[in-house]
């Protein structure tokens, strides 16, 4: 972990400015479900995440998840919202990710990845090669398999922290 560093942080998703995504030149945001789009246990998308896929569509990307968790649940969570998925993608291996970007005809200069964990999220782009968003977790609650990641994500975010390895900080958004 010594060499990784994040490209950009925010606190979350929801807080950054749309038109950042579009300077990246980006074709789509692929983003992780539980605790950096919503909660673990929900399975429907709420209106913020909705306003959010429709105001990347309205700039011209691609909301897309990626998640760690079982099929059912991203799947029904990703029809209800309408955006393509990979889930148990197996974070941070590379290989059910890279083949994904591949499906869907997109090269790693075309996507942004956004993420709340070091170990799984932040990893996985850094062994792509993606461009990466660190987030906050959007809630407080674990679900138990994230609970021992988080007892190392934690010190480990402030060491990044204080050795200036969190990266730029993302426009917000003024809305």
């Amino acid at each position: 972990m010594k060499k990784d560093k994040v490209n950009y942080n925010a606190s979350s998703i929801f807080d950054i400015d749309i038109n950042f995504f579009v300077s990246l030149k980006i074709k789509a945001v692929i983003c992780d479900l539980d605790n950096t789009l919503d909660r673990f246990d929900v399975l429907r998308p709420n209106s913020r995440v909705i306003e959010l896929k429709d105001s990347l569509e309205k700039n011209g990307i691609e909301l897309m998840i990626v998640s760690n968790n079982h099929g059912p649940r991203v799947k029904s969570y990703s029809m209800v919202l309408g955006v393509k998925y990979l889930a148990n993608a197996r974070k941070p291996f590379t290989k059910r990710f890279k083949k994904f970007l591949t499906d869907q005809k997109l090269s790693i200069d075309d996507v942004v990845f956004v993420g709340d964990q070091l170990l799984t999220d932040a990893k996985l782009a850094r062994k792509c090669n993606v461009k990466f968003i660190l987030t906050e977790p959007v809630y407080k609650k674990e679900q138990w398999t994230t609970y021992f990641n988080r007892l190392i994500d934690r010190p480990l975010r402030k060491m990044y922290r204080k050795q200036n390895r969190l990266g730029h900080r993302c426009p917000l958004n003024t809305k």
